[in-house]
């Protein structure tokens, strides 16, 4: 029974001593997978930071610089933030770590106090005392296995108190080496985040002085308006081209049709059906908003909101928000995912009838060429590469080669 006892004892002090330890374990996974995400957005700073620095040195086009200072401008802010989320739970560990420090020096003193008086006993009684308890044990009627049991502890009293000390303090000296690990890189991460933001500053004045510029400059203008047309241009050639591809599978069909049913001998009818898509379902019924978010850039002739030069729009522009996610307007099959000019990283679902939407800007596609999506599946994140005016994404309707508005389309039935 007493065993029995004695080990539930240990577990329920494993299990206290497991809890204690529990939290510290947790926040050092946090601090790692925390500076594993800030070296690769380190790594993604430089490389926007590379681009730009080459802007000096080749004739870049207005769009293109506009983006990829807008694109530096919007990742410096989310390293920032980044950064400041690493401090505070840097910061939040350093005090656990004071706190357990503390504690643990408060029993560190408490044990050495009372070997202090032990000793000091030693000093004026000798172990006779000792000697007497342990001669009463040994010759005193009772149970052997308690008799047993005091003696060892009597004996080994001494070297377990001297032992769980220097357990102790060499755990606390442990502690004060991480501490002094975590104030290290507490001052690294704000002197990097001091530099940001000072960087930060410094990306927003030379940004607006090229927007300026891009306002009262009409050579400038000129240049953007034609680089803008000629992106509108590309995407309508993209689209035009993928109408002919299906235009010709659908010939093909008609013809292979004919031609077997007049291989059995039959006439061939004057008009055969388009053949069945493989989507699972039509572009008839319920659409899906691609993205949640504000419309910050409507279909048709208006003001660029950063060009401020009239402009038609192909498509609409959502704002988005980091991590968001991009879903299919309608069921379909993915046409194509590319890098399109003045869109980015893009992808083209072509609907039943010969209707395709577009998706650009987006940060990362989680669809292929040929793969069938089901109404509003997640096709990717909402990023900002080619954006010139932060994280959003455009979103273009065609019917055949013709755009219409991508607002209206969504709500036909």
């Amino acid at each position: 029974m007493r065993t029995l006892a004695f080990r539930l004892a240990t577990l329920l002090l494993c299990l206290f001593v497991g809890m204690a330890f529990a939290a510290p374990k947790k926040t050092d996974a946090q601090i790692k997978e925390q500076k594993t995400a800030l070296k690769k957005l380190e790594s993604d700073l430089a490389k926007k930071r590379k681009e730009i620095a080459q802007l000096e040195n080749e004739e870049k086009g207005v769009l293109n610089t506009i983006s990829l200072l807008d694109q530096n401008l919007n990742q410096t802010r989310i390293y920032i933030t980044e950064l400041s989320k690493n401090e505070v739970m840097v910061q939040r560990s350093l005090e656990e770590l004071a706190r357990d420090i503390d504690s643990l020096d408060n029993k560190i003193h408490v044990r050495r106090e009372a070997m202090k008086r032990r000793v000091r006993t030693l000093y004026v009684n000798g172990r006779s005392s000792e000697a007497k308890a342990l001669y009463s044990l040994l010759s005193e009627e009772g149970n052997p296995e308690r008799q047993a049991y005091w003696v060892h502890r009597l004996l080994n009293r001494d070297k377990e108190e001297i032992e769980t000390l220097s357990r102790m303090v060499r755990e606390r000296d442990e502690m004060r080496t991480q501490q002094a690990a975590r104030l290290a890189d507490l001052a690294v991460l704000r002197s990097k985040k001091a530099s940001e933001e000072k960087g930060l500053v410094s990306q927003m004045s030379n940004q607006e002085k090229m927007l300026v510029s891009l306002k009262h400059d009409k050579a400038m203008q000129r240049r953007a308006l034609e680089e803008f047309e000629r992106n509108q241009k590309t995407m309508l050639a993209l689209i035009k081209k993928l109408e002919e591809k299906r235009k010709k599978e659908i010939a093909a069909a008609k013809k292979a049709e004919a031609e077997r049913k007049k291989a059995k001998g039959k006439k061939a009818p004057k008009e055969v059906s388009k053949p069945k898509k493989t989507v699972a379902s039509t572009v008839k019924g319920p659409k899906c908003m691609p993205l949640e978010g504000e419309i910050i850039s409507q279909y048709g002739l208006q003001e660029h909101p950063v060009l401020h030069i009239a402009t038609r729009n192909l498509g609409i522009e959502i704002r988005g928000k980091r991590g968001k996610a991009v879903r299919a307007a309608a069921a379909g099959t993915v046409a194509m995912v590319a890098e399109i000019d003045g869109r980015g990283p893009s992808v083209i679902i072509e609907h039943e009838g010969g209707t395709y939407s577009v998706y650009g800007h987006m940060r990362s596609i989680r669809v292929q060429e040929g793969s069938e999506v089901r109404n509003c599946e997640e096709i990717g994140e909402v990023g900002d590469i080619a954006s010139l005016n932060g994280i959003k994404l455009y979103f273009q309707v065609s019917e055949g080669t013709q755009t219409v508005d991508p607002l209206q389309w969504l709500k036909t039935k």
